[in-house]
C-alpha cells in the first residue's frame, strides 16, 4: 500500500463526559473473565489512499456504523493484535513489548495488502488508551488489561482488490486470571482432517480469516472431549505446528539440564511474541534451546520412553498453559505425569513475575506508561 510521507500523527482527545462510575467499574473488575467487559474509550485512526493516516482520535467506546457493501465483510481484509497492560507494585502501569506487537501488526498488514501503521503511532495509541483507562487496570495477581488493536477495510464496493480506505482501532478489556483455581493441564486433539495454514499462505499473519477457519477443528476437538486442537503441517500431517492460537514448547529432560524445543517458524506458524520471549528467557535460565521440526511420532515416543517430560503452550491470553494429554486417530497418550511440570511452572512464574514488576527486566521488555 502506498502512503505519502507525513509528519507524526497528532491525536485528538475526546474523553467521555459520562464514564462508568467508580463503584460500577470496581464491581465489574471483581470477576472480569476474558473479553466480556470493555472500558469506556477506544482509539481510532483512518487511512485513505493518497492521504495516508489521519483523523487519529481517542473517543468514547461506541458501536460502528457499517455499509452492507463494506469490503471487509466480503473479502476479509482484517488483522488484529493482542497485548496486555499490567499493574506494577508501585501502582504504575506498564505494557509488555508493544514495539514487537507493532512490528508483527506491520507484517500482517503487508501480507494482506493493507497499510502499515508506523511503530511510534501504534505505541502512542496504546499509551493514550492505557493512560485514559488507568483505573480499569486490575491489581489482583495474574489480572491485566487486555488491549486489542485491529484494522479492517472501510471502502464500500464489491471489486476484488485491495481496499483504499481502512480503519485502525484499539479497544480494551480487563482480563482475569486464566487459571483462577490454579494451573490446570489441558487435553489436546491432533487434527488430521484440517490444517491451519500452509507455507506461502497467511499462517504467519494475525488475520481474522485464520481464526474463522480454525473453528471447525476446535469444535471437532471438543467433540472428542479435548480442550484444544493441535495443528499439524499441511503436506504430511505429521509435523507439529501450533495449539489453537498458541505456540508450543517441548521439554526434554529434567531440572536445570532440561532442553527446551519449539517448532521452527516456517511461514505457516504465527511468530508469537511470548514464544520469542521464552526462547530468550530459557537461555537466561541456563537451558539449551532449539527451534526445529517435531513429529507426532517423536512426541508420542518421547512421552512413552520418558525423554520428553513436559509440553506447554504459550500466548498473550493464557501466558503458559501445560498440556496434560493427547488424543488422536492413531491413539491417546499422557504427557509426563499428566500434571503441570516443574519446568513449565518455572517458566510461567518467571514470565508473570517480570510482567507484574516482581522480577528484573534485563532486556527492557516492559514499557512504562502511567
Amino acid at each position: 500500500m502506498t502512503t505519502p510521507n507525513q509528519a507524526p500523527i497528532t491525536f485528538e482527545l475526546k474523553p467521555s463526559a459520562n464514564p462508568l462510575p467508580a463503584v460500577e467499574r470496581a464491581a465489574r473488575l471483581t470477576n472480569p473473565g476474558f473479553g466480556r467487559i470493555f472500558t469506556d474509550h477506544m482509539v481510532t485512526i483512518r487511512w485513505t489512499e493518497g492521504r495516508g493516516w489521519h483523523d487519529a482520535q481517542l473517543t468514547p467506546y461506541a458501536p460502528l456504523e457499517m455499509d452492507p457493501a463494506n469490503m471487509t465483510l466480503h473479502y476479509g481484509q482484517s488483522i488484529f493484535e493482542g497485548l496486555k497492560a499490567y499493574r506494577q507494585p508501585d501502582g504504575s502501569v506498564a505494557t509488555f513489548r508493544p514495539e514487537a506487537n507493532a512490528e508483527r501488526f506491520q507484517n500482517s498488514a503487508r501480507r494482506l495488502a493493507m497499510p502499515e501503521l508506523p511503530t511510534e503511532t501504534f505505541v502512542k495509541a496504546v499509551e493514550l488508551l492505557v493512560q485514559q483507562e488507568r483505573d480499569w487496570v486490575p491489581s489482583e495477581p495474574e489480572q491485566s488489561l487486555y488491549l486489542r488493536p485491529f484494522m479492517f477495510a472501510t471502502e464500500v464496493g464489491l471489486g476484488v482488490r485491495p481496499a483504499n480506505e481502512f480503519l485502525f482501532m484499539i479497544i480494551a478489556s480487563p482480563a482475569g486470571a486464566y487459571f483462577p483455581g490454579g494451573v490446570q493441564p489441558v487435553s489436546v486433539w491432533l487434527s488430521e482432517d484440517y490444517v491451519r495454514a500452509a507455507p506461502g499462505g497467511t499462517g504467519a499473519a494475525k488475520c481474522a480469516g485464520n481464526y474463522a477457519a480454525s473453528l471447525v477443528a476446535q469444535a471437532q476437538a471438543a467433540a472428542k472431549g479435548c480442550d484444544q486442537v493441535v495443528w499439524l503441517d499441511a503436506a504430511e500431517h505429521k509435523w507439529v505446528e501450533e495449539m489453537g492460537g498458541m505456540n508450543l514448547y517441548f521439554v526434554y529432560g529434567e531440572g536445570d539440564d532440561a532442553r527446551i524445543v519449539t517448532p521452527a517458524l516456517s511461514g505457516a506458524l504465527l511468530p508469537g511474541i511470548t514464544r520469542a520471549s521464552l526462547l530468550t528467557m530459557a537461555a537466561d535460565l541456563g537451558h539449551t534451546t532449539e527451534e526445529r521440526r517435531i513429529s507426532t511420532d517423536e512426541w508420542k515416543q518421547g512421552n512413552a520412553d520418558g525423554t520428553l517430560t513436559e509440553v506447554f503452550a504459550c500466548g498473550t491470553a493464557a501466558v503458559i498453559t501445560p498440556v496434560g494429554s493427547v488424543k488422536s486417530e492413531g491413539g491417546d497418550w499422557t504427557v509426563g505425569a499428566g500434571e503441570p511440570g516443574p519446568v513449565t511452572l518455572k517458566f510461567r512464574k518467571a514470565l508473570l513475575d517480570l510482567q507484574g514488576g516482581h522480577a528484573a527486566d534485563p532486556h527492557g521488555w516492559m514499557h512504562p506508561i502511567v
